[in-house]
């Protein structure tokens, strides 16, 4: 069969980048044309016969350009007619979406007034996402957390039968053969940092959004004893500046390093000695199921959807709704004072991932596919 993947921005270190193109290879490992369709691709282009195409986008704001990206991917489409459309961002004319995004419209309500809600960008956002969700589409959803199938049922009604639930893929073989003593030593000798340094890892792009700042406060709140020792590692893709002058007003600048996305957060996950990802927003956050396959304790907001998974696990602390920075510097300071119990939520997470590695079929996703594109075309009498 022929599958077309859409995103609409590609760059190597992202969630929804990662799992697009762990799915596509899959499908095309199982025999299938696989084509993806986007408005830009950073890295290298993907073998095993998947072709990338890149489309125009043009316009001055961005909701503008994502339009235009639209319409010439469905253009494109019309021509290419493959037998199933997967889409990562929410755009009509999908049959699979996969959710790697909250709902847009409920965020638009909570967090924003209601001039925004009149603006050319809200409009734009709320029609995709009906498109996708609205109980007149027939668009299936691969779901990454419940959670969020209850708030988008709230404002759509999206029938249930459209939702797919899936377990979190777990990347054993990114961690394989990786020993932790030489990871450890490693990342210190690559930073500069003691032996005996502690590290605490930030991962994620758009660093206020994954609450790194968060992150730098805690630190700036603990104890000497705590800090002397201590630096915060931060990487991925972003912009240092505001994060950087953040970290000079609370006086730890000396105790940060940004590194840019990088392919081994692997290894420099096996040389950490806690992860922290204090997002104000995260529909699942594969960062967390990486960290805890590494028997990496997690401190983490509930806000996002797979920290259930770290509460369920014991693999860390889980902070609550609403945010409370007191909360967090005292969670960081209790973790980080107490070595004995890091361990023990390392190894829980650890334990907790394998089993379910172990129930999870590896090629879940592109196998559901194949399911829900046989009956696209049974429906379409192609069978």
């Amino acid at each position: 069969m022929k599958f077309a993947f859409v995103i609409f921005k590609y760059f190597p270190y992202g969630g929804a980048q990662r799992d697009m193109l762990r799915i596509a290879r899959d499908c095309a490992a199982r025999g299938h044309a696989v084509r993806i369709y986007t408005g830009q691709w950073r890295g290298d282009l993907p073998e095993g016969g998947i072709e990338v195409v890149c489309l125009p986008a043009s316009g001055w704001f961005n909701h503008q350009r994502h339009q235009n990206l639209i319409e010439a991917i469905a253009a494109r489409l019309r021509e290419d007619e493959p037998d199933l459309v997967v889409g990562f961002n929410r755009m009509p004319g999908l049959d699979v979406y996969y959710t790697v995004d909250p709902c847009f419209i409920e965020r638009a309500h909570r967090e924003r007034g209601w001039l925004y809600r009149r603006s050319g960008r809200y409009r734009f956002f709320a029609a995709s996402e009906k498109a996708v969700m609205g109980r007149e589409s027939s668009c299936h959803i691969l779901l990454l957390s419940e959670r969020e199938k209850k708030i988008y049922q709230r404002w759509y009604h999206t029938p249930d039968e459209r939702f797919h639930p899936l377990p979190p893929n777990i990347p054993l073989d990114a961690f394989a053969g990786i020993d932790r003593s030489e990871a450890r030593n490693a990342l210190r000798a690559e930073f500069g940092l003691p032996g005996s340094a502690t590290v605490v890892l930030m991962v994620g792009s758009v660093f206020k959004r994954k609450g790194f700042d968060r992150t730098l406060r805690a630190l700036a709140s603990l104890p000497q004893p705590l800090r002397s020792n201590l630096w915060l590692l931060a990487v991925g893709e972003d912009r240092p500046n505001a994060l950087m002058a953040l970290a000079r007003r609370l006086k730890v600048v000396d105790r940060l390093i940004i590194a840019s996305g990088r392919a081994d957060v692997p290894r420099l996950m096996m040389g950490s000695d806690l992860l922290v990802h204090a997002a104000r927003s995260e529909l699942a956050g594969l960062v967390l199921i990486e960290a805890m396959t590494a028997g990496l304790p997690v401190l983490v907001t509930d806000v996002c959807g797979y920290a259930e998974h770290v509460a369920a696990a014991g693999a860390g602390l889980v902070l609550p709704s609403p945010f409370d920075q007191g909360k967090m510097n005292a969670a960081l300071a209790r973790m980080l004072a107490s070595p004995q119990e890091r361990a023990q939520w390392g190894e829980a997470g650890r334990r907790y991932t394998a089993e379910i590695a172990a129930r999870r079929s590896p090629t879940l996703e592109a196998e559901l596919l194949e399911e829900i594109a046989r009956e696209k075309r049974k429906g379409r009498g192609r069978d």
